[in-house]
């Protein structure tokens, strides 16, 4: 198990890669984010991205898909999110793009009203194959303290 006191700044956690296909792209598009540059490869030819790209709502739930495959799938009362800040999507996401993320620990601070947790505050990356950001984003997440 992975405690508040485990999640030190600094620490950077690596998740396992995924290559995104067109047709999951366009998947994900019809159902969460239906617009042409996602859904409609000779459209998204005229758009802003010149080409199918993913939306960015997909790039970061795949990145939550992955994060919760990696190391971090052990701390100890899951990943209780509290927020997020700062989401950015720099780069689109492109058909054969293969996305990886890194998770550094950012800062923490105990629960001066709850003594058994604390607030862990982390920045996740995703990147390509070509280590271009493809998200970025920064969370608090609300971890157990390791028992007595």
């Amino acid at each position: 198990m992975l405690y508040f006191e485990d999640l030190t700044p600094g620490r950077v956690f690596h998740t396992a890669s995924h290559t995104i296909s067109q047709q999951e792209i366009i998947d994900f598009a019809r159902q969460f984010d239906p617009q042409p540059f996602h859904t409609d490869t000779e459209a998204a030819k005229t758009s802003v991205f010149d080409g199918l790209a993913a939306s960015g709502w997909h790039t970061s739930s795949l990145t939550m898909r992955l994060i919760v495959a990696s190391e971090l799938k052990n701390v100890a009362n899951g990943l209780i999110g509290m927020g997020i800040k700062d989401m950015r999507w720099p780069q689109p996401t492109r058909p054969g793009d293969t996305l990886r993320a890194e998770i550094e620990v950012l800062g923490q601070k105990a629960s001066s009203s709850k003594p058994d947790f604390g607030v862990v505050q982390l920045r996740w990356t995703t990147l390509n194959q070509r280590d271009e950001i493809a998200m970025q984003l920064e969370t608090s997440i609300w971890v157990a303290r390791r028992p007595d």
